[in-house]
């Protein structure tokens, strides 16, 4: 879960700042990535990555790293549209005072735009990570050993479905409904604060 969300992270901002460049070039190659990942199982690509590369370019993955892989580049491109919506939803009025500073782009969106964007991105960004900790369950079908993958060793030892994917199912929603939520919903508060907006909810 943690390498998989700090994948996602990297080739969200990436891809989602690629995706308003104005190079051709590079916004093409972002287009691509961001469709075919969406629109394309995760299930599949999981596969691909742990069965089919090893075939193709003789590159062979542990099922842990083809897991947190797989991940990655789908919630990737995912919360590469986020980011790009959360820019763009930044007022007209923030892009032009920046141009008026007369500050490099760079700096215009790191010290200007960016940090106007977190509260536009959190709560998208907040329901993809819960969606990536459900995701997660996906991996022991590669034998990646996970909670899921523990709970079908022992139900396939002791044949107690419903204890254990009862239990099973608790823990994903604990750990969701309880830890990541919360925290999530913390860092959107705080977000909003630095810009002066308020959260209601």
């Amino acid at each position: 879960m943690v390498c998989a969300s700090a994948l996602a992270i990297i080739i969200s901002l990436i891809f989602g700042l690629a995706r308003l460049s104005k190079n051709r070039v590079v916004l093409g190659v972002a287009a691509v990535y961001i469709e075919f990942f969406r629109g394309t199982s995760l299930l599949i690509q999981l596969y691909w990555i742990y069965y089919v590369l090893p075939l193709l370019i003789d590159l062979s993955l542990d099922a842990f790293y083809a897991g947190f892989i797989a991940l990655g580049l789908n919630f990737g491109a995912y919360g590469a549209e986020v980011v790009r919506g959360s820019i763009q939803a930044v007022p007209r009025s923030q892009w032009e005072a920046a141009k008026a500073l007369n500050m490099p782009s760079f700096l215009q969106m790191r010290r200007i735009i960016i940090p106007q964007t977190f509260p536009h991105l959190l709560p998208p960004a907040s329901n993809l990570l819960v969606e990536l900790l459900k995701a997660t369950a996906l991996v022991s079908l590669i034998s990646v050993t996970d909670l899921m993958f523990e709970s079908k060793v022992f139900n396939q030892t002791y044949w107690m479905s419903l204890q254990v994917f009862g239990t099973a199912l608790i823990i994903y929603y604990v750990l969701a409904r309880f830890i990541l939520t919360p925290f999530l919903r913390w860092l959107e508060i705080l977000a909003a604060r630095k810009v002066g907006k308020r959260i209601v909810g």
